[in-house]
This record gives C-alpha cells, structure tokens and sequence, in this order.
C-alpha cells in the first residue's frame, strides 16, 4: 500500500526504516488507527450550523469522524504517536496541549465570561465556541483528572466542543472508565466518561516495554561533582525521560499540606535538595512524591557535615522511600555516596543510604519495570 510521506503512517515507517524504532506489533495498529483518521480529516471541517437552523431542519450538522483516546503503561509510545499524527494532521485549526494547561486555559476563558456576564450567556458554552473557533482539532497529551473543579465542568464543556465539531485525540495512562477515580462527587463527573465513549475511540497501548526508559539504561544517573556539566546532565536526563525540555509545575497535597513541585512531565518530577531536604518533611511526603511519580531528578546533593544531621536524616528518609517503592533516580551531587556524610550523628546509619545510592546506578535498578501502579492500565 502506497502511503504518503507527509502522513502518519509514512513518517512511523521512515523512523522504522533509519532503526529508530524497535518493531512493535501495538504500536504499529495505533498507527494505522491514526492513518485512517488523517485520511478523514482531509474530508472533514465544521460547518458551525446555528441551531435554530438545526431545530427547523434547513441545515443538517456533518458528522465527525470519532476521535482516538490512546491509553497505556508509561513509555509506550503515545506521546511519539501523538507526535507523528499532530506533525502531518491536514488541519491549520489544531492545537496540540497538556491537559492540564488546557483546563487551565479552559477555566480563565469561563472565569472571563462569568466577569462580563451577559444575560442568556452560558460562560461554558462561550468558552467552548471561543475554543472551536480556533482549533477544531485538538490533541492532549496525558489526560488525567484530579482537581474536582475540573470534574465538574468537563461533561457541559466536551459536550458543547463536540456539538461544535471538534475533534479529540488524547493520550492517558488511564482509562476513560477509571479517570477522577475516588474523586470528591464522582458521580457528577460520570456524565463525562459517557460522552468520551460516544465521541472517541479507546485503543489500548498493552504491554510493559519503557522506551523512554531504555534511553538511559546503561548510562550515568549519579553525576558528581556539582557544576555545569552535572546540571547538563540532569537536563539531558529530563529530555530523554519526557521528551520535553521543560516540565509543567504541580503539587501535591497531602494530610491539608501542599508540597510544590516545579516540574514534572510524563511521571518524572525534578526537585532540589534544597526542595527536598531543607524543608520539614517526612517519610509520609516522600512516600506520597513517590505514588506520583516513578523517576525522581535530584539536583545539588551538597556533602553534609554534622551541623546538617537533619539535612542527611531527610535525605535517608528519602532514599529509602525511593528505594523501597523502585523509584527511579537521577541526580546530581558534591562527590561520591559514601563521602556525602562521614561525620556526625546518624553516619553509621547512612551508610545504608549510600549502598542504596551505589544500587539505584546500576542497570538492573534501571532497567527493571514500575510499580505495577503505574505499568498496570487502572
């Protein structure tokens, strides 16, 4: 079958041809899914019928193709699919976004409305005619939900987005079944799950196969000593582990606290010693970073002396949080593990942490899956 260059499909098939690509049966169906799309979309365009148009039956609205909603374990591709379809889409309307930026955005623009309220204006409606207007085609990488003003927003807006035409594509570790799992109200959110199945469909990503992963597999992930080169490193690590040279900031909220993270993307966060370990934290707060997140980049580990015996306490805590659980960690620090504290309270028990350090380099720490938390499709 002949396929053009400038399609999805061409562009999977020349990075398989230069060896960019391991052969990957799953991935290979996922891309075809999205050919078949691209192929619609050159036939597709909204035709923003008014309804008083519709209800007298002097316009019929076209109908959409489905859109795709890609789910599976971490480092499966879907963000390269993603990628390789947002690249070659034959649309100029589209936008291609995090999920959580786009709710952000989505939240100022009905915050807007809401502030100029006009009699008989609906600010989700108004939102979502202001988003189709310019991008019908819209792309979302790692759709997740947990902030409950979200959930209560998401069915009326999506529902007007698709009355609009617009089309979705989305990537998540989640089911559509299992988003805002435990979430505050659930049940008012489950309106959403129902349109997401009318509109899109799900293709599951299965397997347990980390691509992202295997980029630093048998690299360094403990740099020393602090310095430009070390802080590179770190960055490389990032870009190599999310695909992104930058992170989204987050928090997490645990027990009425809130612990800041300044960038995280596709479950790798980046935090500082400083961050980390000159604050009052616990093990609880490590443990909750690590639910979040399975790889963890740690800059500026400084060799601790005795005055800094909290400092060294936290950083145990830390490291047998982020053991325990096969967290992965990439950092950056003054000098090797065993020299990082040799005097003062608590050293002999540190040695521990040390080992631990010595561990998490090696390939088999690594290489080894996630959690079943995050590998598993919830």
């Amino acid at each position: 079958m002949s396929v053009a260059s400038d399609s999805p499909l061409g562009l999977y098939r020349a990075k398989r041809k230069a060896g960019e690509l391991r052969p990957d049966p799953v991935q290979e169906l996922a891309i075809e899914k999205l050919q078949v799309l691209h192929g619609r979309l050159k036939q597709h365009g909204p035709k923003r019928v008014a309804r008083w148009q519709e209800i007298l039956r002097l316009k019929q609205r076209e109908e959409p193709p489905k859109g795709l909603y890609f789910v599976g374990d971490v480092g499966r591709g879907k963000t390269m699919l993603m990628d390789l379809f947002f690249e070659t889409a034959p649309v100029m309307a589209k936008r291609r976004i995090h999920f959580h930026a786009f709710m952000r955005d989505a939240h100022e623009r009905i915050n807007r409305f809401r502030r100029d309220f006009r009699p008989g204006t609906d600010p989700v409606a108004a939102t979502a005619d202001e988003i189709a207007e310019h991008s019908w085609l819209l792309c979302f990488d790692e759709m997740e939900v947990r902030d409950v003003a979200d959930a209560m927003i998401l069915s009326r807006l999506f529902t007007e987005l698709f009355e609009q035409g617009v089309i979705v594509v989305a990537t998540s570790n989640r089911a559509p079944t299992e988003l805002y799992q435990g979430g505050l109200n659930r049940e008012l959110f489950l309106p959403f799950i129902d349109v997401l199945a009318k509109q899109m469909d799900v293709f599951e990503l299965d397997g347990h196969t980390d691509y992202r992963l295997n980029r630093i597999v048998g690299k360094p992930v403990y740099h020393a000593p602090l310095g430009p080169e070390a802080g590179a490193a770190l960055d490389q690590a990032f870009l190599q582990l999310t695909d992104a040279e930058r992170g989204e900031p987050d928090e997490i909220e645990i027990k009425g606290r809130k612990i800041p993270v300044s960038e995280q993307a596709k479950g790798v966060a980046r935090f500082t010693f400083r961050e980390l370990c000159e604050q009052p934290l616990a093990a609880a707060d490590y443990l909750a970073i690590s639910e979040r997140f399975h790889t963890i980049v740690l800059a500026e580990i400084p060799t601790l002396t005795p005055e800094k015996r909290n400092e060294a306490r936290r950083l145990a805590n830390l490291i047998d949080v982020l053991y325990d659980n096969r967290i992965k960690l990439v950092c950056s620090a003054a000098t090797a593990p065993k020299e990082l504290y040799t005097q003062g309270d608590g050293t002999f028990e540190f040695a521990r942490t040390a080992s631990r350090l010595l561990e998490m380099q090696s390939d088999s720490y690594v290489s080894a899956p996630h959690p079943e938390r995050f590998n598993a499709v919830r």
